[in-house]
């Protein structure tokens, strides 16, 4: 396959998994300030923003201050940034089109319907709150049939193996960024652990990766902040943990790196990760430091996809 192909693939998932992440980082800000556990400034709307790794950005354009109103319209759709829900789409859309006849029909038709429709919302009018609550979902099911488009109608040959490396990477990165988030930004300096805004904030972090039923399932009882973060890091039966998301990116490089005859950089670093996921404690982990090493696993992460890049997309 030609590595501009595999590039496009790459990203073309990447910036779908994006565009439906940060939807729900917009819904979680809105639920925390409508809720009476909200501490009542602008907390959530920052977090969020930092969980979309916008935080440099966002302070370039509009100030130290989040408000709600210029959160929103920075994460939505603002063109100078590449994470915004727009520009994730326009990106998207753009990769496909330079990659038309590695898709499948219903992979471009899920894609170009979308690009379709969102040209069609009126921008203005998508920021209030009625209109933004039906875009965000929106968003959410065009991810979805994207992901399933491609997960039932795509060969399983590398167009597939590098599409989903995309999607895994990227939600791996996201799952570990907004965990780390509630960690260190979200809960108030004076709130108690264990507090109301604390179980909201935990709360919230479970709704923004479609968790909180599975969180009940699997820990009856009380919510524990070491069990949420055991649930999005080491649990291997929930599609958006960080074990789960290792497991499928180990998976997916070792079938293409079987092409190239021998192990690549790419293949030990995820190999390097999945092994410490698949063997970690979560006591440990937070007698090691959950910061520590969620930046740790988000820096390693950063490099693992700059080795895909050289080993595969250059």
């Amino acid at each position: 396959m030609l590595a501009r192909t595999a590039e496009n693939l790459f990203w073309l998932a990447r910036y779908m998994e994006r565009a439906e992440y940060v939807a729900r980082l917009i819904q979680v800000a809105q639920r925390l300030t409508g809720t009476t556990a909200s501490n009542g400034d602008a907390n959530e709307w920052h977090s969020a923003i930092v969980a979309a790794g916008c935080e440099e950005g966002f302070v370039a354009r509009h100030g130290e201050e989040v408000t709600p109103e210029a959160a929103i319209d920075y994460l939505v759709r603002d063109p100078d940034n590449n994470s915004s829900i727009l520009s994730c789409f326009e990106t998207a859309r753009r990769n496909s089109r330079s990659v038309r006849t590695a898709l499948t029909a219903d992979m471009w038709d899920a894609i170009n319907t979308t690009w379709l429709e969102v040209r069609e919302f009126d921008v203005e009018a998508l920021l209030r709150a009625e209109n933004l609550t039906r875009f965000l979902e929106w968003t959410k099911e065009r991810a979805g049939l994207f992901n399933g488009a491609y997960a039932n109608s795509m060969l399983r040959n590398d167009a597939f193996y590098f599409t989903r490396l995309g999607t895994f990477i990227e939600r791996a990165d996201n799952t570990a960024r907004i965990l780390d988030v509630k960690y260190h930004v979200l809960l108030p300096q004076e709130a108690k652990v264990g507090g109301v805004i604390d179980y909201y904030q935990w709360a919230s972090i479970l709704r923004a990766v479609s968790a909180l039923r599975a969180y009940r399932w699997v820990y009856p009882g009380r919510m524990h902040p070491w069990q949420v973060a055991e649930l999005l890091i080491l649990r291997p039966e929930l599609p958006r943990s960080l074990l789960f998301c290792f497991e499928q990116i180990t998976a997916n490089l070792d079938l293409i790196g079987q092409g190239h005859g021998r192990p690549t950089e790419a293949q030990r670093l995820a190999g390097q990760m999945y092994a410490k996921l698949r063997y970690a404690r979560i006591d440990d982990i937070f007698q090691e430091g959950l910061h520590e090493f969620l930046t740790e696993f988000i820096d390693s992460t950063i490099v693992l996809g700059q080795e895909v890049g050289k080993q595969y997309l250059a």
